[in-house]
């Protein structure tokens, strides 16, 4: 049995904080790169332009990628013969998530009471925290801060079992129109397919830390998202929605069992500004 103590989680969880709000990952940064290659639009490429110096600007100079510094989002993947020790782990995330945000002067926008008092909570907890026990000996934290205007944007069908590949991109085609500018694209589509409703919503919004350019090992699920990223791309909504050829840079996607008078589709967006980061303990 491998034991981590709390301090260093939450010590690791402040430090993630900070790196995903300031610095873009590579796989977002190349993937706007490979964007602005193919934009058709002269506004599109001006604004791939401005985004890709912005971020910039965010790494050199220390300022948040994004002035909506998102709900902190966390993924464990906890291995079963680890022991935490030394307090409690949702805590640890929680005083990480509060040193991070705090120290690096980042906005807040967590309110308690949601549909009453909507008082800010100040320091951005509670975290959402998701946690997956798995084989092994260490602790892999991703964090994703998921800012409000992706997230709002963000959609649930429960369609008929026989609505098949068809409406699963029927589904992805109307969150996306709906969205309109308001998720800040050229976005990163989550999908999740099967299982049960809830089951599916989070798994869509796991897809979003996949690398981008990256294609589901599994050949049907690659053909899908290829084919649902070629449909969002013609729709013309374009970076920021003012019109382009780039709506979406990828497609994620991963399906499970599900009963036999469902078929769940989650669709989870993200913004240009994907931030996440992650670490192995």
């Amino acid at each position: 049995m491998r034991e981590i103590r709390v301090a260093q989680i939450s010590r690791v969880v402040a430090e993630l904080i900070r790196q995903a709000s300031f610095e873009l990952p590579p796989d977002v940064s190349a993937a706007l790169e490979g964007a602005l290659t193919r934009e058709s639009s002269p506004l599109g490429r001006d604004i791939l332009s401005r985004l890709l110096e912005n971020a910039r600007f965010a790494r050199t100079e220390h300022l948040p990628l994004c002035q909506d510094c998102g709900t902190a989002v966390f993924f464990l993947e906890l291995g079963q013969d680890v022991c935490i020790t030394g307090g409690d782990l949702d805590e640890a995330i929680a005083d990480g998530t509060r040193r991070g945000y705090s120290e690096n002067y980042l906005r807040a926008s967590v309110v308690s009471s949601p549909f009453t008092w909507r008082q800010n909570t100040g320091d951005n907890t509670p975290p959402t925290v998701h946690v997956k026990v798995v084989p092994g000996k260490a602790l892999k934290i991703s964090f994703m801060p998921k800012g409000g205007g992706a997230e709002n944007m963000s959609r649930l069908f429960m369609l008929q079992p026989g609505a098949g590949a068809t409406g699963i991109t029927e589904s992805v085609i109307t969150t996306v129109k709906e969205a309109g500018g308001k998720a800040c694209p050229p976005l990163i589509i989550g999908l999740g397919i099967g299982s049960s409703a809830e089951h599916a919503l989070v798994e869509a919004k796991r897809c979003l830390l996949r690398p981008v350019g990256s294609l589901s090992p599994n050949l049907e699920l690659a053909a899908l998202e290829q084919d649902v990223l070629t449909a969002v791309n013609r729709l013309g909504i374009g970076p920021l929605g003012l019109g382009g050829t780039v709506t979406a840079l990828a497609v994620n996607a991963v399906a499970f069992p599900c009963h036999f008078a469902s078929l769940p589709v989650a669709v989870s967006l993200q913004c240009h500004s994907a931030r996440h980061a992650e670490v192995i303990l």
